[in-house]
């Protein structure tokens, strides 16, 4: 039975990168891009509201270009399966970060998601894209 299961494997990894990358482009969608899309001429309203409030907690500026990067341009390169494990590291430490800083003081039960898709994005990062994935076409895994 566990040789039956071990064949599915590759089909584990590939649902556990299109939901972690899914949950990073919506959580980083309004970090990037502001309400009612980039047509108006306030394109970069919604990433300047998020340094501000980065700035706020403390950290330096620059970090939330880096976590909204992380996030969006990230959460797009696990679903198609490029440079997953990079993405994955960055993902984990992004939401570390959330849990220190914004989670932890709310209690356990606001924290639940955050480690959740910690838990996720250390298994890519231990386990590889999977077969499923551009990594793995471009032989980068």
């Amino acid at each position: 039975m566990s040789r039956w299961l071990n064949s599915f494997q590759p089909f584990g990894v590939l649902l556990l990168r299109l939901v972690l990358g899914f949950a990073m482009v919506i959580h980083g969608w309004p970090k990037v891009i502001p309400p009612g899309g980039i047509h108006g001429g306030h394109a970069l309203v919604a990433i300047d509201r998020y340094v501000h409030y980065i700035a706020g907690l403390g950290l330096p500026p620059w970090l939330a270009y880096v976590s909204a990067f992380t996030e969006f341009v990230g959460g797009m390169c696990l679903i198609a399966g490029l440079f997953t494990r990079f993405f994955s590291f960055l993902v984990a430490i992004n939401m570390v970060v959330a849990i220190v800083l914004v989670c932890m003081h709310t209690g356990y039960f606001s924290s639940e998601y955050p480690i959740a898709l910690v838990a996720v994005a250390l298994m890519l990062v231990f386990a590889g894209p999977g077969k499923a994935a551009l990594d793995r076409k471009i032989g980068f895994s």
